[in-house]
């Protein structure tokens, strides 16, 4: 009798390259760029949600053209820390183990067509990828669900299928609103507290600690396929 697929949806930033810190200096520099200022930890604790959000957030009441210089400058100066770039533990091996399980990995992801190319060259497992998203897919991003949604149908699985991988309260809030379970990771510097009181099914420090724990996950738990 055959069986439903199943798929694994992994965040990229935090999840599994190590670059949130990084996102956070560069846009240290940005704002620094646009004569503003604003504590790093406030810059942390909005990584990873949408572009536009993600500006209020860190200059509330901003203009237009001083977002979008603000932004340009992120881009520049996170591209040339790019190279400090490295896959977090166990990354790679972690992707690896759930393709040979049978299951479709997704790289979901909300992150420009640039960066998104950094990120894939520094994780080198395409020939395990089922599908890949961008911020080309959605008008607006995490916390919203759009991009959980178009994953989803690129793996052509159903939420109950699925299992989403992220270290964001954005990650976790965005897969509750497309009704799939999230497994929270804290390599990208947000507690566990906080990943569980947004509702992440289960707390791992990083992708080597999902790996360890792997046959006991909520991706253990995936209908077999």
């Amino acid at each position: 009798m055959s069986t439903s697929p199943t798929a694994v949806l992994f965040d990229i930033d935090g999840t599994l390259v190590d670059s949130n810190y990084l996102h956070v200096q560069a846009w240290e520099k940005a704002v620094d760029g646009v004569g503003r200022s604003v504590d790093s930890w406030r810059i942390h604790a909005a990584i990873g949600k949408d572009s536009s959000l993600l500006m209020e957030a860190i200059l509330p009441g901003v203009d237009d053209e001083t977002a979008e210089k603000a932004s340009d400058l992120h881009s520049l100066y996170y591209k040339k820390l790019a190279e400090r770039l490295e896959p977090l533990s166990g990354a790679r091996d972690l992707i690896r183990a759930v393709a040979e399980r049978g299951m479709r990995v997704v790289l979901a992801t909300s992150a420009p067509e640039d960066e998104l190319k950094i990120l894939r060259e520094i994780l080198n497992v395409e020939d395990q990828l089922f599908a890949v998203t961008s911020s080309e897919d959605v008008e607006t991003a995490k916390p919203r669900p759009d991009i959980v949604l178009v994953a989803l149908e690129r793996a052509g699985v159903d939420a109950d299928h699925a299992v989403f991988v992220g270290d964001t309260v954005w990650d976790v809030e965005a897969a509750a609103k497309a009704g799939v379970s999230t497994i929270g990771v804290r390599s990208g510097g947000i507690g566990s507290a906080e990943l569980r009181e947004a509702g992440a099914a289960e707390v791992y420090d990083d992708a080597a600690d999902i790996l360890a724990h792997l046959d006991s996950s909520p991706i253990a738990a995936l209908p077999a396929h």
